[in-house]
């Protein structure tokens, strides 16, 4: 059992990161972010430095999950200052104190890769991943560093889940080809319990971990959130609308976000085998606990509805 700080505690993926905490036995300092000088060096934050350090005593780690999460925003500044300053300045405060470090960063930094991995390498392809690509740069420039790369996040409580699972149960659900591809998606409750294994397990994490599959296709994830078996399209008329609309992104940023997330539903993602699961964890919630999420976000008398 240990003592972990957690960098953005209030938020939706570090308040849940604070639960699966206790629920492991652990005790929980709840922090928020500190103020950063964006015109000043990561070293030369020493205000939001000492802030850190100065809550670290007794800590085994720390955990950032602090930051901008809204994958079509283009507010580079705002995003710069806290998915890619911040994790810099945390992990100099870690370095200094001895303690492990956890940041919470996003498998969009590998863009379209094909498959997902733990390679340092990264494509980023929005303001969002960019901001998030820098983070990780920053924060691998310290010891004790783990940087764990979750797909798209989902609850009940996250706008974007709420439109997918709304989506999957309209006429408009569909899926390219057999909808057999493997999609990059995860439940609240699966990264939380893995962030909180990396950040207390007694094998220090390699610097850099992905998040594995949770076995979801993209047709499976539109059944499970929508109650109903999506349509199938031609897969080269999926791909061309994708193409168009990461065109269209290029004039308008924020449409590079939203054509991610439609590709993501109809094309998928691979991912690659995680030391999270040679490490022996494995996720809390299974197939079930995805449609329970659709179940509730329908309401029982809607879902009942659905043919």
């Amino acid at each position: 059992m240990g003592r972990v700080a957690v960098v953005g505690a209030s938020g939706f993926v570090g308040s849940a990161v604070c639960d699966a905490l206790i629920r492991r036995g652990h005790d929980v300092v709840r922090l928020q972010a500190p103020r950063i000088d964006t015109s000043a060096n990561i070293t030369d934050n020493n205000a939001a430095l000492t802030s850190i350090r100065q809550e670290l005593a007794n800590c085994v780690s720390l955990v950032n999950a602090a930051g901008v999460s809204e994958a079509t925003g283009t507010n580079s500044n705002e995003m710069t200052a806290a998915n890619g300053t911040l994790p810099g300045v945390i992990g100099r405060a870690c370095a200094d104190a001895g303690v492990r470090f956890i940041h919470v960063s996003s498998a969009a930094v590998q863009g379209r890769k094909e498959v997902l991995d733990a390679d340092p390498s990264t494509m980023p392809f929005s303001a969002y991943s960019n901001s998030k690509a820098l983070g990780e740069s920053n924060a691998l420039n310290y010891g004790q560093t783990c940087v764990y790369r979750p797909p798209g996040v989902h609850g009940a409580d996250r706008a974007v889940t709420q439109t997918i699972a709304k989506l999957a149960r309209s006429r408009l659900s569909s899926v390219a080809g057999d909808g057999s591809r493997n999609t990059a998606q995860a439940l609240i409750g699966n990264v939380a319990d893995a962030i909180a294994f990396l950040a207390t397990c007694d094998e220090p994490p390699p610097p850099i971990v992905s998040h594995p599959s949770e076995g979801l296709t993209t047709a499976s994830l539109l059944e499970a959130l929508g109650g109903k078996t999506p349509a199938r399209i031609p897969t080269t008329f999926a791909r061309g609308l994708v193409s168009a609309a990461f065109v269209a992104g290029r004039t308008r940023g924020a449409l590079t976000g939203h054509a991610r997330r439609l590709e993501m539903l109809w094309l998928g993602q691979g991912q690659s085998e995680s030391w999270l699961t040679t490490a022996g964890w494995s996720p809390p919630h299974h197939r079930d606990s995805w449609r329970e999420l659709g179940r509730a976000l329908a309401g029982d008398t809607d879902w009942k509805d659905i043919e």
